[in-house]
């Protein structure tokens, strides 16, 4: 069975059990994956984290017993929400109206769930192959700016960049160093784990350090843990036009959609992934980075 098989198995029986309790370790299981890396990789693949895709799946299909006369609450009941107003919150913040409203217009059809087996992979331009080093790293301590976000909505699609904008335009990175004077130039943007149940994590803009510099407030300490780790060096490209930036992201897909599903390998539960910048990324032409994939053999 294929990769995208194997993530269609759990969407198919999310379809075939929106009326049951779900869970992500259910879920992980009949995928054939760890939960943490079925977490990771159904976000990838599908657009949404896993409980959110669930979420939504029985928003769509109880919209549709909307236009079917059922009252409020026991449409709420039968797709998992405990109360009339829980249902209504949840419900508006997808449609953006409140169910009584959405009545007045449901068709009663019902959208199509997701289907993997028409998925396209995102290969990086140039159709380069990166293969990674496999590499095990002692634990670390590292000192940084730290944000709080979630998986959910999107919203560390939007709240992401932001903070590296923050961070770039008003001289936070000069600052760090000041401080913390590592003894080894580096940024290091680390993903902390999240935490499958509520989508929420802690993203880091970090350098090396083991003390935090006196009175200084707001600044995050932190250890990343010893593992074995993937580290995938992005092909060369220049600054111009975003090149860059749109390499970074292309490997990132790479990783997912390409080297994921032929590696043997998966995420590593409980240790941390990060991407690591030193001199090489400030070249105005061949600039590179490093990004660090914990993993662990699939059993």
């Amino acid at each position: 069975m294929s990769y995208m098989e194997c993530f269609q198995k759990s969407i198919d029986y999310i379809e075939e059990h929106l009326q049951d309790k779900i869970t992500v370790d259910d879920l992980a299981d009949i995928a054939g994956f760890s939960p943490y890396h079925f977490y990771r990789l159904f976000a990838a693949y599908v657009g949404l984290p896993v409980m959110e895709y669930v979420r939504r799946r029985r928003l769509a299909h109880a919209a549709a017993q909307l236009a079917r006369g059922k009252r409020v609450i026991d449409i709420a009941m039968d797709y998992g929400f405990e109360t009339h107003a829980g249902f209504s919150k949840a419900f508006r913040k997808v449609y953006d109206c409140s169910p009584e409203q959405y009545r007045k217009h449901s068709s009663g059809q019902i959208p199509g769930k997701v289907d993997l087996t028409l998925y396209k992979k995102l290969q990086l331009s140039g159709g380069i192959i990166l293969e990674p080093k496999i590499i095990s790293k002692p634990a670390f301590s590292i000192i940084g700016y730290a944000l709080e976000t979630t998986y959910e909505s999107n919203r560390k699609d939007r709240e992401i960049p932001a903070f590296w904008n923050h961070f770039d335009i008003t001289g936070l990175e000069a600052k760090l160093y000041e401080m913390v004077q590592p003894k080894e130039h580096g940024e290091y943007f680390v993903c902390f784990p999240v935490d499958m149940d509520t989508g929420r994590f802690t993203y880091v803009a970090a350098v090396k350090g083991d003390e935090l510099p006196p009175e200084e407030e707001g600044l995050f300490q932190g250890v990343v843990p010893e593992a074995t780790y993937a580290v995938f060096t992005t092909p060369p490209a220049d600054y111009a036009d975003g090149e860059f930036v749109k390499t970074v992201a292309g490997t990132w897909k790479y990783i997912f959609e390409d080297w994921f599903p032929r590696s043997g390998y998966e995420y590593a539960a409980g240790k941390v992934e990060f991407e690591f910048y030193d001199e090489r990324c400030h070249e105005e032409t061949g600039a590179v980075m490093e990004i660090y994939i914990p993993v662990i053999k699939r059993a």
